[in-house]
């Protein structure tokens, strides 16, 4: 008898074929003497859509809503069903004796798993690999301590009762708004809070009004200080800024106190997903998904990092053992900061790190055991990698001890005032980087109380008060972090939902209501633009998770929900209009059209649900680069056939002028047809194609 390995990814599904010791390559599966290792395609089955209850809720109607099935039903997805199948016909091989579910450890890779035995109606045996990190040596203990699939059963609820509810107020309430106002229009529990943010710091940009005032420095002897009263350095009056001004010029100012605080910054935890995208949001400009992508290739293929998608920063007492090896593993890369904390045995100085009660499902990110080759990561994945180790090794490093000084003087009346920080003791600053502040030093530890000096210069500078800045990707992602909006895992999706439904765009690095999210929001439920409502989700959720809650209970309350919330929609007596209307009719309905952006240029769509016409308002560009610029070619079609232009070069060439390139695919291909062993030739692409064309003749 075997065990069948249910991985939720091909690349995943071939590393543990390889540790467990399968060789037996097939299409759908690897098979071994112990285990077979299948895989899905990330998810394999979903919930059923409207019209698979009812042919009727094909065409989207007002007076259909709400949709609320007695019982949401289960299909194979269509794009994915060869692979479903095969699963599906391995669990019913008689020499299966059970399943060891080794998709994500998580809520959502529970989810893909259970489907999928629930829809083949598996009911035998269930095993679950949970492990953190890809390495051979965690694939190997973690088949050694595999769990009891039971004990994921609360996990699984949990995650069928979010998508239960994600599908019934999302679809119930985009159906509703897209058939009464016609047009596209996308709310969830998530997305539309997180909307409603960016929004309100648009309001709070263009209520805002700009105030001058001044600030006042002084040259008190060889130091620098600023005025100030009563801790506020502002002065919103131009007059009141100019007779301070001459009441501080030729004075003396004498030394009332000295004040020096010792203070001390603790190491800086691990990361979580959310942290890092932060950071890395801050420090590379990189998108949340982007983070998220290159972070998982750090965990899939490079086997470097530990499992991404967790929301705790702490580590279990039980990794302490495994310090040492995690340092040698990255020593090749980080021999200098590394070797303190080998002399050290591995000894990690901050011990807070280790707290089993804040690690849930998983532990924060940290490097693996893996050997590193710095070589082999792009740079994306550099960078990245570099944050991980850094704020890594920081546990290893003392805490930053650093001195405030604060001078305070008293000129006819007036305070001045001048502070300088001092670094005692640099500690894990020294690996993840020193914080310059720009501060001159002006050594004000040396100043005695009483001492008198000469008020030589003092400046006046007038400034402006400043607007809030609009949200940046970290920015957003601490506010749904704070709110409680989404998970890890989710986040980056709904960021980049809420841009693909243009009603945020990106500009600079800076996130902007568009005109069209302005108005969903206003027309949208009140009770799902506050983030209220899905951080009570969550809560709920993650007590389910944990057996404590009631997922019945829950599913009865989010029915009860939807019909509210769709009831509310139709009898609304807003009014909008799409952003993007154009003058021109639709030459298929008489319906204005509508512009829209997409990564092929700008396109013509009709407004009416009903009709389908869609027309390029840009050329499209083609993937055909211009000889001379190497920019995108546009693609036409003209009375001799298709042909590309280049506007910038006045270049124009035929389809078929130039030969077509061989793709990567191909290549690979041909150089497994055409191996050097079987033949004379090299084994250069050239001599490859030569082999193809003989064998042609």
């Amino acid at each position: 008898m075997k065990s069948l390995v249910l991985a939720e990814k091909p690349s995943v599904a071939r590393e543990l074929a390889r540790v467990l010791g399968c060789n037996q390559k097939n299409k759908s599966y690897i098979e071994g003497n112990q285990y077979i290792v299948t895989w899905a395609l990330g998810h394999l089955i979903e919930l059923k859509m409207p019209e698979h209850y009812d042919s009727k809720y094909t065409t989207w109607r007002l007076e259909d809503l709400p949709i609320i099935p007695d019982k949401m039903g289960l299909k194979v997805i269509k794009q994915t069903s060869a692979q479903y199948k095969a699963v599906e016909s391995l669990l019913k091989r008689k020499d299966i004796k059970e399943v060891i579910i080794a998709t994500d450890a998580g809520r959502e890779g529970e989810l893909v798993a259970r489907w999928i035995l629930d829809r083949a109606g598996w009911r035998k045996t269930i095993q679950r690999l949970w492990i953190s990190s890809q390495t051979d040596r965690a694939i190997k203990d973690g088949f050694k301590q595999l769990k009891p699939g039971k004990q994921f059963e609360a996990l699984y609820d949990s995650a069928v009762c979010r998508a239960e509810a994600d599908w019934l107020i999302g679809l119930n309430v985009s159906r509703a708004l897209t058939t009464k106002y016609k047009d596209p229009l996308s709310a969830g529990r998530v997305q539309t809070p997180t909307l409603a943010m960016t929004i309100e710091r648009e309001k709070e940009i263009n209520s805002f009004v700009p105030k001058e005032y001044w600030t006042i420095q002084a040259e008190v002897g060889p130091l620098t200080a600023e005025w100030e009263h009563k801790g506020e350095k502002r002065i919103f009056a131009a007059d009141k800024a100019e007779q301070i001004k001459k009441k501080l010029a030729g004075q003396k100012a004498v030394l009332q106190s000295v004040d020096r605080k010792k203070k001390s910054e603790p190491q800086p935890l691990p990361y979580d997903l959310t942290e890092l995208q932060r950071d890395a949001n801050k420090r590379f400009g990189f998108s949340a998904k982007k983070t998220l992508n290159v972070l998982q290739g750090l965990y899939e293929q490079h086997k470097l990092v530990t499992y991404p998608r967790t929301d705790s920063r702490y580590l279990t007492t039980d990794m302490e053992a495994t310090m040492s090896d995690r340092l040698q593993g990255i020593l090749s890369g980080y021999k200098e900061e590394a070797r303190p904390a080998l002399n050290q045995k591995g000894k990690v100085l901050a011990r807070r790190v280790f707290n089993n009660e804040k690690v849930t499902d998983h532990h924060a990110i940290i490097p693996t055991e893996e050997r590193l080759n710095l070589g082999s990561l792009e740079a994306d994945e550099r960078k990245l990698y570099d944050l991980i180790v850094r704020r890594f090794l920081a546990l290893f490093y003392p805490a930053y001890e650093f001195e405030t000084i604060h001078a305070s003087f008293d000129c006819d009346g007036e305070t001045l005032t001048a502070r300088e920080t001092n670094v005692l003791e640099a500690g894990f600053k020294k690996v993840t980087g020193k914080e310059d502040d720009g501060e001159r030093k002006q050594s004000l530890g040396q100043l005695a109380k009483g001492k008198t000096f000469s008020v030589k210069e003092v400046h006046v500078n007038k400034k402006l008060t400043e607007p809030p800045l609009r949200y940046s990707e970290a920015d957003i992602l601490g506010k749904m972090e704070k709110f409680g909006l989404g998970t890890p895992a989710t986040r980056a999706e709904i960021i980049e939902r809420l841009i693909s439904s243009e009603t945020v765009e990106r500009q600079n690095g800076r996130l902007y209501p568009t005109k069209k999210g302005k108005q969903l929001v206003d027309l949208v439920n009140d009770e799902l633009t506050s983030p209220e409502l899905t951080a009570k989700w969550e809560k709920e959720l993650e007590e389910i998770a944990r057996g404590k809650g009631n997922p019945k209970a829950f599913k009865e309350r989010i029915r009860n929900q939807t019909a509210q919330l769709v009831s509310e929609i139709k009898a609304s007596e807003k009014s909008y209009r799409a952003h993007n209307l154009t003058g021109s009719k639709c030459p298929e309905c008489g319906e204005l059209l509508k512009e829209r952006k997409t990564k092929d240029g700008r396109i013509l769509v009709c407004s009416s649900i009903e009709c389908s016409f869609r027309k390029h308002k840009d050329p499209k560009l083609s993937n055909r680069r211009c000889p001379q610029c190497h920019k995108k070619m546009e693609i036409h079609n003209g009375k001799a056939g298709t042909y590309f232009q280049c506007r910038r070069c006045n270049i124009v060439e035929k389809a078929e002028e130039r030969k077509k390139a061989v793709t990567k695919h191909e290549e690979r291909k041909l150089k497994q047809k055409y191996s050097p062993e079987e033949s004379s030739f090299g084994n250069s692409l050239g001599d490859l194609l030569k082999a193809a064309l003989k064998e042609k003749e």
